[in-house]
């Protein structure tokens, strides 16, 4: 057998084996008796819904995994790549071109293979646990939008991507990995202004004590900002949430409005107070400085393996070319991905760790964002209990029980 095919299908294979001892663990990590820190917000039926909710997307997940397992394999074993990789070059056109054809056959199929998950998603599971608010039509409205911007963006990046290791020899995966980070730090600067508004409505916040108390806080802590937004998250869910958009002075204050129903004040400002803790901070600068180490390593182990004809035979490619070895390369790259994967929740977590000390410190409260938290976890059915494992590869915050005691250890 082909050694890069043996590699692929151990790969493969191990990874679903990982999920399934992963998902195992954590069901069996879910613990009948409520945590005694959360006693004055949940009641039992609240808890065994929490639970319940964590099984059912849990098995899904698992059910979802075993498809996208056995689809791979069997496209993978029966030529499928070189069928789409031919009807893409019956159209004649160069390779950056052809390349796009096959990418984008490939992300269609991925599309429709996925659909009827999302849908059971959406429409079942987010439904029957009340969360669901998405109709059908947002559904629809919401991929045309996503396939218009992947291949409004995704193409040229693509196709740039292309051409540099076709045309720049030695040194393309250089000059790949400066040119896509470049374009990944404007999009981080246009998505607030032109891609999230295609999916939400972004309002200012309405004056009142809320927006006073929001100012007074943040001039107190001498930051600036654009201004504060109410975003429609009911438009697609009951789940709340906030978050900061933007760079600089164009630095944005974005509010769920399910967050604003369901939190008085004082624990909006925790929350708030919270998402500043990253600002201040430079956790976003540091993020990005690792993304760009990240991103160099795929394209330095992405130019090892171009081209490579052994590659090829074990997908049963009767043509060698530059776009097959980026489709390729994510198989033999999952084992590389998920260590910087550990290593990236890691320090993500250690962030939210940070944030808190900082909202609690500038805030002279724990118990606002404590609360706030408890508040959050509620209304999100969030696991409470999750396995330690589950944590350490799935998890970019940490435990919300782990948060709160931390929390509660802050000399204020």
């Amino acid at each position: 057998m082909n050694n890069w095919l043996l590699f692929i299908l151990t790969v493969i294979g191990l990874s679903f084996l990982l999920e399934i001892l992963v998902s195992a663990l954590n069901l069996k990590a879910l613990s009948p008796k409520l945590p005694a820190e959360f006693e004055d917000v949940y009641d039992q039926q609240r808890y065994r819904e929490s639970q319940q909710y964590t099984r059912e997307t849990t098995r899904f997940s698992l059910v979802q995994s075993s498809f996208t397992t056995l689809i791979t394999l069997v496209f993978l074993l029966a030529g499928g790549f070189n069928l789409v990789d031919i009807y893409a070059r019956s159209f004649g056109f160069g390779e950056i071109i052809t390349g796009l054809i096959f990418t984008g056959l490939l992300l269609l199929l991925t599309l429709i293979a996925g659909l009827p998950f999302s849908l059971y998603s959406t429409f079942v599971i987010e439904e029957k646990f009340g969360f669901n608010r998405t109709t059908p039509m947002t559904f629809i409205l919401d991929a045309l939008k996503a396939m218009a911007l992947t291949v409004i963006i995704g193409g040229p990046l693509l196709a740039l991507v292309l051409w540099f290791f076709n045309s720049t020899g030695s040194l393309a995966w250089i000059y790949c990995w400066i040119g896509v980070f470049l374009i990944t730090l404007i999009l981080q600067f246009l998505a607030p202004v032109i891609i999230m508004p295609l999916f939400n409505k972004f309002t200012p916040l309405e004056d009142g004590d809320l927006k006073e108390a929001i100012h007074k806080y943040i001039s107190k802590e001498n930051f600036t900002i654009k201004g504060v937004f109410v975003m429609d998250g009911s438009k697609r869910s009951s789940k709340l949430n906030a978050f900061f958009t933007g760079f600089g002075k164009f630095k944005k204050i974005v509010f769920f409005d399910t967050l604003l129903e369901k939190l008085p004040p004082a624990q909006i400002i925790g929350v708030l107070a919270h998402e500043m803790g990253h600002y201040k901070h430079k956790h976003l600068i540091k993020m990005m400085i690792a993304s760009f180490i990240q991103t160099g390593i795929l394209f330095y182990f992405l130019s090892l393996i171009m081209n490579n004809e052994n590659l090829f035979a074990a997908f049963s490619m009767t043509h060698v070319s530059t776009y097959a070895s980026l489709v390729f390369f994510g198989f033999l790259f999952t084992p590389v991905s998920l260590l910087l994967s550990i290593l990236f929740n890691s320090i993500s977590r250690k962030h939210e760790y940070e944030a808190d000390k900082y909202a609690a410190l500038s805030t002279k409260s724990r118990q606002d964002l404590i609360d706030g938290l408890k508040t959050l976890s509620k209304t999100n059915l969030s696991n409470l209990t999750p396995h330690r494992l589950n944590v350490i590869l799935h998890y970019s915050h940490p435990p919300v029980l782990e948060r709160i005691r931390a929390l509660r250890t802050i000399n204020l």
